[in-house]
């Protein structure tokens, strides 16, 4: 994958110094030294290479020069040394001219120019200042400009709850235990065994936390420096009776380093910049502690069934409740953040009521099918069971598979002279147990060369097994209705868990000094206005101002109105008939007129129906007969009428439609058709318009030229995401998808690539890349680049400020994302003509965090909306924000059910030095843009557009999907099979760990949003 991605992100520090090297220049002294301390063997390798000559034009420079992406090859040879020299250089500038005074600035070039013609540039090419990040030592993120001022001020309340620092030294053990163990719950309970026996005496009084693995914390110093341990326990899988099978465990405590409190306290302060990290997670591992050994810890969260009783999801799985914890620093200080949970786990039944249950059937008169034997060896393999056909006995086992034969089929050797037994006779002779269900498979435990034998009736699942592989869509909304909470309830929930936990009683905190506070942190907020919207002037309502975060399309016409005369339907569901389809065609048409369109009310052929096992046939004749009718143009849209449940229907109609016909698609649920809502027809008639090219709507403050930072230069904004296989599916590769804005300075018009990658790989491969031609030589692409391009093609002007929103990024991925990422951008643009480097601001949005805003008062109905949630345009960058970095919680849309979730904005990088103002209020205008419905969306829509059109590009890729599945309501979205705009298909994981390519997408396809 690098070789087509780009470099890895050691090399992209390198590279992004080459490029430096070509427009300043280096002191070479400082050079020499760093190079002398890293060792004497490269030197003179250095002597012959140039490190920057100066700025050279007209693609000459003096003899040594790297030009222009030829700098970054030059450079990523000497990146191994180049890393170890960056992290002693201090970051350098290269002053150029504002961006925005250029003038006959270089125009992007077709992407089949070569690449020597990139390098030909005139003197007035635009030029900006900048610095790159070298490595993440030498990264900072940007610091916050001051707090924003904009909006109604308010006051809410987080789910965050003070906690004061302790006075004591905490110091850093670590812990080696042989023979090594890989289950933390095991560690967990000989380290717990070990404080039991040596607290008084060799531990000298002390308390530590542990944290599973190889650390261990103390307040105050251990009475030794190195010491080892002999610790006893249990089998834990012997099970409560019965004889007891101890194993000895050997336990190496070694002190490591004290935490530095002092740089904790000033970096909570803002005096300093840089996180003390190890201090942090040792707090963290404290206030786990006892909830660890209280409840069943998944990941950062802790579940049991006494929190609240289990409810049932279905097939055997059930939901327990919990709560999320996490020790975060914020400008108030450290903040314990505490929110409600639910997750999935397996009952704890007996093994047969599970598969019952499982296969919805009664299994224990009949075989089991061949399908049926797969699913239920799917489900159970890893599942941990306990035997129950021994009185005195309770061992555990888990599960490897499943026979395939019968019980009553199964023997085995008992001797050396290979005796055979059945498994039958076994546990009667064995057990005096009777096996009565014989007819059912065996659960296969232990290895493939010795495998063990134990009989369904004879087994119960253990409890306490949380269910890690994909739920279906019937335990999903049953799991929904159990975690969705009103406001208000979520609020009194969270209160109630703090209380239940007694922080105060916790013997942990309180051998480490840590106080919790009871009381949600009361933070001010803005409320910003929501942005007035343009609608077409022939309407009666010109312009509009949402309420609460939504509106409608009455007495509006779409600003852009499309053209639609060319189009055909196919009807999928048996249930449809030809009369209903038109009718339903009728008003669909009707509404896309009102709306704006020009929409021909005749179908270009009469309404076909189609079986859905016959799809691609189907799809071909309407295709064909309408080019016959035609005679030779070709349709523009295809309406599909499909069953509720449509299994694979919809994934291989859009990808045949997409990759192999070049038609766009609008699919509609046969339930739509049968009960038709003008409120449906509406949102339809949305997307219709923007698969057709046209725009629904755009800010008036976009056409009015009045968003600072994107309406006086030319602006491009992208979106990017990386979605990953669902756990379990471990072969599945991850999905990277980048949209871009194509239309300035409206900037509501998107163009989506999509690329396959390793397997959880986050760092997107295919921004930018470099391969070699035998023709035309070495030769530029990726992502990144061929959106620039498009861009410049869209509106005759090339980009001369960018602005990155990418989505998917955890906290401790930020410093590899943006090097890897903004070095790739700096390539792309550098590839395209020499010194075109546009300023960047790079914004990584969170979702998946547990921060929870409400009202102050939840009777106050000003202050909320419908359903009790804080209003839209609500934000937060102060108290509980980062004590310096650049970030907000914005929650842009209105609440329909449950909780809202603030979206979270972090400023990795900002070369365009927005205010907290400007990038607020830009990130929460742009939430009205989306062009799917007339309301504000929880994040800003090119980061929503890329999430739609991963998942799509997912969806080709998995055709199988869970029964009874209903797609079209969540699936008619985004994607692009191509990595590149031009002639390259998405890559996948192939069976060999290789790549292989998809199909691109058709051109036409290209051009228009027809994700949506």
């Amino acid at each position: 994958m690098e070789a087509d991605g780009g470099a890895t992100v050691t090399d992209a520090a390198g590279t992004e110094e080459g490029k430096r090297s070509n427009e300043g220049s280096f002191d070479r002294s400082i050079i020499r030294s760093v190079v002398s301390q890293v060792g004497t063997k490269w030197v003179a390798g250095m002597k012959g290479q140039t490190m920057g000559a100066g700025r050279s034009k007209g693609g000459k420079g003096k003899q040594g020069d790297c030009k222009g992406d030829l700098a970054f090859r030059c450079y990523s040879f000497w990146s191994p040394l180049l890393i170890l020299i960056l992290g002693h250089l201090r970051r350098l500038k290269v002053t150029k001219q504002d961006p925005g005074v250029c003038s006959n600035s270089t125009m992007l070039l077709p992407e089949t120019a070569t690449q020597s013609s990139y390098l030909e540039v005139g003197d007035t090419a635009c030029q900006m200042e900048t610095s790159y990040p070298s490595s993440s030592k030498s990264l900072r993120f940007p610091p916050r400009p001051g707090q924003g001022q904009a909006g109604v001020k308010c006051i809410v309340k987080a789910n965050h709850f003070l906690a004061e620092l302790p006075n004591k030294d905490l110091n850093h053990y670590d812990v080696a235990i042989t023979p090594e163990v890989g289950s933390k719950t095991v560690n967990r309970a000989i380290i717990s065994k070990l404080v039991r026996m040596y607290r008084e005496s060799d531990l000298g009084m002390r308390l530590p936390a542990y944290d599973g693995r190889r650390s261990l914390y103390t307040a105050g110093e251990l009475p030794f420096v190195a010491r080892e341990f002999s610790i006893k326990i249990v089998d834990e899988d012997e099970g409560v009776n019965g004889p007891k099978r101890e194993r000895e465990y050997k336990v190496s405590i070694r002190f490591i380093a004290r935490a530095d409190m002092h740089h904790l306290s000033q970096f909570l302060a803002g005096r300093h910049g840089e996180a003390p990290v190890e201090a942090i997670k040792i707090l963290d591992t404290v206030l786990r502690e006892l909830s660890a050994k209280r409840y069943c810890p998944v990941g950062r969260s802790f579940f049991s069934p006494d929190i609240r009783t289990p409810q049932r999801l279905g097939d055997g799985l059930e939901s327990w409740c919990g709560f999320y914890q996490s020790i975060r620093p914020t400008q108030m200080g450290l903040s314990l953040n505490i929110d409600m949970s639910s997750t999935a786990f397996i009952e704890p039944l007996p093994v047969i009521d599970f598969v019952a249950q499982l296969l919805s059937k009664d299994v224990l008169s009949r075989p089991l099918s061949d399908s049926d034997r797969t699913k239920v060896k799917k489900a159970l393999r890893g599942v941990k069971v306990e035997v129950t056909h021994r009185v005195n006995v309770r061992r555990k086992y888990r599960v490897a598979g499943l026979t395939s034969q019968p019980t009553r089929e199964l023997v085995f050797p008992v001797d050396e002279h290979s005796n055979l037994k059945s498994v039958v006779e076994y546990f009667q002779e064995m057990y005096g147990f009777n096996i009565q269900y014989t007819h059912l498979p065996c659960l296969q435990v232990g290895n493939q060369k010795k495998a063990s034998y134990l009989p369904m009736e004879a087994c119960k699942i253990v409890r306490g097994q949380r269910y890690t592989k994909r739920l279906n869509e019937k335990q999903i909304t049953s799991l929904l209705k159990v975690t969705c909470q009103r406001p208000k309830d979520r609020e009194n929930d969270i209160l109630q868990m703090v209380q239940h936990n007694a922080y105060d009683q916790d013997p942990y905190a309180k051998e480490f000094g840590i106080k919790i506070s009871e009381k949600l942190a009361s933070v001010e907020a803005r409320v910003l206005p929501a942005p007035w919207l343009k609608y077409h002037d022939t309407g009666k309502e010109k312009d509009c101002l949402p309420q609460v975060g939504q509106w409608n399309m009455r007495n509006k016409k779409m600003i852009n109105g499309s053209t639609v005369s060319r189009w055909a339907c196919i009807n999928f569901s048996r249930s449809v008939q030809e009369s209903a389809a038109r009718a339903f065609c009728g008003e669909l048409v009707q509404m896309c007129q009102v709306s704006g369109m020009e929409f021909n009310p005749e179908p270009v052929i009469p309404i076909y129906s189609a079986k859905p096992e016959h799809v691609e046939k189907a799809l071909k004749h309407i295709f064909n007969a309408s080019l016959s009718k035609l005679k030779g143009k070709e349709l523009e849209l295809l309406l599909a009428i499909l069953p509720d449940n449509n299994g694979s229907l919809y994934g291989d109609l859009k990808r045949i439609c997409e990759t192999e016909l070049g038609l766009i698609s609008q699919c509609c649920l046969t339930k739509h058709v049968f009960k038709i809502r003008k409120e449906y027809l509406a949102n339809v008639s949305l997307k219709i318009n923007v698969k057709m090219g046209g725009r629904n709507t755009v800010l008036l403050d976009a056409i009015s030229w009045r968003i600072p930072l994107v309406s006086d230069i030319p602006t491009i904004i992208f979106g990017a995401d990386v979605t990953h296989p669902e756990n379990g599916e471990e072969s599945s590769p991850s999905i990277a998808a980048v949209v871009a804005s194509q239309d300035w300075p409206e900037v509501t018009k998107y163009a989506g690539l999509v690329c396959a990658q390793a397997h959880r790989q986050e760092l997107i491969q295919d921004l930018f890349k470099t391969w070699h031609d035998p023709v035309r030589g070495t030769m530029s692409g990726g992502m990144i680049r061929d959106l620039l391009i498009s861009f410049r093609k869209a509106t005759g002007q090339k980009p001369l400020r960018i602005i990155f929103y990418r989505d998917g990024v955890s906290e401790g991925q930020f410093y590899h994302v943006l090097l890897y990422e903004l070095d790739a951008i700096r390539k792309a643009c550098a590839s395209l003509e020499p010194n075109y480097q546009p300023p960047v601001t790079f914004v990584v949005v969170q979702k998946r965090h547990h921060t929870r805003l409400f009202a102050s008062n939840h009777k106050d109905r000003s202050s909320t909306d419908k359903s009790g949630n804080i209003l839209p345009g609500t934000v937060v960058d102060s108290k509980i924000c980062h004590p310096t970095e650049f970030d907000f919680y914005l929650c842009s849309h209105a609440g329909l059910q449950g909780t809202s979730r603030p979206a979270h904005y972090h400023v990795l990088w900002d070369e365009n030095k927005f205010t907290a103002d400007g990038i607020q209020s830009l990130t929460n205008n742009l939430c009205y843009t989306y062009a799917r419905c007339t309301r504000s969306v929880s994040v800003v829509p090119p980061v929503y557009y890329a999430h739609l059109a991963a998942f799509r590009a997912r969806f080709y890729m998995e055709p199988d999907l869970p029964e009874n599945s209903s797609l079209v309501g969540c699936m008619n979205q985004t994607s692009t099979r191509a990595p590149r705009l031009v002639e390259s298909g998405v890559r996948l994981v192939g069976e060999s760990g290789g790549v292989r390519q998809l199909p691109a997408l058709k051109e036409n396809v290209k051009k228009v949003m027809f994700y949506c």
